[in-house]
């Protein structure tokens, strides 16, 4: 973890990637920036903006004006918000909205918005015209510090989460802090469950800083930019060492196993949110580490204390409407990406900070922890 930065320090985090290297820029107001990076970064560009209606209401006209006074000429395609929209018929929409403007193959697409339009936008841009080059504006805390970051891009599946897409890296990453003003508090919190993930996984004394500080996150200012470029650089660097999530990467899914079920089996509703499923089941992996012996029952509760302070949940019964029977859950983790000969892998830990892949994980075992939670 490094010093934390100055109030409206512009800070930027480089993607090392070769000849597909691109900058993750962060700081308060960059938005107003955004058509000039576009021009220095791709001249005589045209853009499609591809974003949401809820984000459209607050940062739309932003947007194209700053990339009108840059001189871009820009389309827009606005989908409906909410995971609903990561599916074959959404992503189709795009597709065709993009090629009814004429975006051509040395033009940009532009995702502006949270996690699902980042997804979205960026698998329609790796496909519309077998590849355009798109840059990443998250509007959401979870977008900034996780999903615009490292290219994974796509859609859900009827049998799971993020089943169809594609590695297609952004060209660049412009994280302005000022939209999070407009976020809800909820979905503010859903994107500081995976903010905790980075210092659970790899980071200790980032957890340690996060139980002092989370106040100040949330409050905003130079906490709240600190924590999207620790995040970011831990992000950055496993991106760099493993583009395609052949070995380490895998860590970046600590809680996505029992996460990505619980939220399949909640519907991809509002009823458990993706940052929310996260919590839950980073709360659920150090529970299972700790019955399986490689924690103390202490690290899981401290863990667990944290994410409930701040307002996530933790416990199965913790959402709203009940989760899923064990027989579905068990169904839905065997859809998981990480999966390997029908074997089930898990990102579990031997301390905070302190993740690892666990290989080849006993299904009756994970049956057994599911059952007695859910008494």
């Amino acid at each position: 973890m490094t010093a934390p930065l100055r109030q409206n320090e512009t800070i930027v985090v480089p993607v090392a990637l070769g000849a597909r290297a691109y900058d993750i820029v962060i700081g308060r107001g960059l938005l107003a920036s955004l058509g000039e990076r576009i021009k220095s970064l791709r001249p005589g560009a045209r853009v499609a903006i591809v974003t949401d209606d809820t984000v459209a209401t607050h940062h739309l006209a932003a947007t194209e004006a700053a990339l009108k006074a840059a001189g871009i000429d820009c389309a827009r395609v606005v989908v409906p918000p909410g995971e609903g929209s990561k599916n074959y018929a959404t992503f189709e929409t795009v597709c065709e909205a993009i090629i009814a403007t004429r975006i051509e193959r040395t033009d940009l697409i532009v995702a502006l918005g949270g996690g699902v339009v980042g997804d979205l936008a960026g698998f329609a841009a790796a496909c519309a015209r077998r590849g355009l080059d798109f840059v990443q504006v998250p509007t959401t805390l979870l977008a900034q510090v996780d999903s615009s970051v490292g290219g994974k891009t796509g859609i859900n599946s009827r049998q799971g989460k993020n089943l169809v897409g594609a590695f297609h890296q952004p060209v660049l990453v412009v994280a302005d802090s000022a939209l999070l003003d407009t976020l809800p508090k909820r979905q503010f919190r859903a994107g500081y469950a995976e903010v905790a993930k980075y210092g659970l996984l790899g980071d200790a004394a980032f957890f340690a800083w996060l139980e002092k500080n989370w106040h100040d996150v949330f409050a905003g200012g130079s906490a709240r930019e600190h924590a999207i470029a620790v995040c970011c650089r831990g992000k950055a660097g496993i991106v760099a060492r493993d583009e395609r999530e052949t070995g380490e990467r895998a860590l970046l899914n600590l809680g996505h196993t029992f996460g990505h079920a619980l939220e399949a089996g909640c519907g991809f509703s509002e009823r458990l949110l993706h940052g929310e499923a996260v919590a839950l089941g980073m709360a659920l992996a150090f529970e299972f580490s700790a019955k399986k012996g490689l924690i103390a029952a202490a690290d899981a509760a401290r863990v667990s204390a944290h994410l409930a302070a701040v307002g996530l949940p933790t416990h199965l019964t913790d959402v709203a409407g009940g989760v899923p029977s064990v027989d579905t859950l068990m169904d839905l983790i065997g859809q998981d990406k990480k999966v390997k000969r029908g074997a089930l892998t898990f990102i579990l830990v031997r301390g905070i900070g302190q993740a690892f892949i666990e290989k080849n994980v006993d299904a009756s075992e994970v049956r057994a922890f599911l059952t007695d939670k859910l008494k």
